[in-house]
């Protein structure tokens, strides 16, 4: 029985390592992959969470429609912050076009205190990912959020300055979360050990 292909797209926004390493203590090396077609070519399909919407957009859109059919067609996705955003239609922070498979937009947070960096609760949260984790204090790095326009695709919620927004999305196979899992202690490691398992089931 051949190990799972678990890819993380690499568009460019920095650092890797964390998210490479949880993945990792789940048992499985994933692949970093650059290239947006080949990146759609996997078993698991993780969009990491650093960096700005349009030049995340740009390194996407050679492939972009390979992505988005493959995740129509069901292919497990995880999107982390940044990557969650780009599931999206586009984003108010600049141009540039998601892979619209969640539709709605990214907004800035109304608050004074931007980004948001560091610990916050989640709340409502309706995802079982959670309850398998036991995530609840997650970690943020973050200046805008994302708005579907079908809010029961919400999973979880967080409030910064007042400001409620989704903590967590999904729709079929392709979840969202606008958190780092893997900066959220044990629990967020547990999130993504969750999803995987779920995905490759």
């Amino acid at each position: 029985m051949r190990e799972p292909r678990i890819t993380i797209f690499d568009y460019g926004a920095g650092n890797l390592h964390s998210l490479a390493k949880a993945v990792a203590s789940a048992g499985t090396t994933p692949v970093i992959e650059p290239d947006p077609v080949r990146a759609a070519r996997t078993d698991v399909l993780l969009l990491p969470g650093v960096g700005a919407f349009t030049p995340a957009a740009e390194r996407l859109q050679p492939g972009r429609d390979a992505m988005r059919r493959a995740l129509e067609d069901g292919l497990p996705c995880l999107g982390i912050c940044l990557g969650m955003q780009l599931l999206f239609d586009g984003s108010e922070e600049g141009p540039g076009e998601g892979l619209g498979i969640i539709p709605g937009r990214v907004s800035r947070l109304a608050a004074h205190r931007l980004p948001q960096i560091g610990w916050n609760s989640v709340d409502d949260a309706a995802d079982p990912l959670f309850t398998t984790s036991g995530l609840r204090h997650v970690y943020y790095a973050n200046s805008y959020v994302c708005r579907p326009d079908d809010p029961t695709l919400v999973t979880a919620w967080s409030t910064h300055e007042g400001d409620r927004f989704p903590a967590s999305v999904r729709r079929g196979r392709t979840v969202g979360v606008q958190f780092h899992p893997e900066k959220s202690s044990g629990a967020g490691v547990a999130f993504i050990h969750a999803f995987l398992a779920e995905a490759l089931r």
